[in-house]
């Protein structure tokens, strides 16, 4: 039972870093495109929000995606290190 737990375990872990991996990349390179124009040769911002709301929203999610979501990955990945070292490793103090 151990075994499938540890399994399924690992197979959420590596889930989720191919879902930040990829939806990273995808949404900045959306964004980008979205928010500029090229305007005689220059890129130039475009008003693609429909209210200030939206605007917030996105930048937000952008918050959530790329800094959010990969720093609680990686306290979930090295408090679960933490915790299964924790019987093996002595501390001298």
């Amino acid at each position: 039972m151990r075994f499938v737990q540890l399994k399924a375990k690992k197979r959420l872990v590596y889930g989720a870093i191919v879902f930040i991996w990829i939806a990273i990349p995808a949404f900045e390179i959306t964004m980008a495109c979205l928010t500029t124009d090229i305007v005689k040769g220059i890129c130039a911002p475009e008003g693609v929000y429909s209210s200030h709301a939206v605007e917030q929203t996105a930048h937000f999610f952008g918050f959530f995606v790329s800094y959010m979501l990969p720093l609680s990955l990686m306290v979930f990945c090295y408090s679960s290190l933490a915790y299964a070292l924790r019987p093996k490793v002595k501390l001298r103090l």
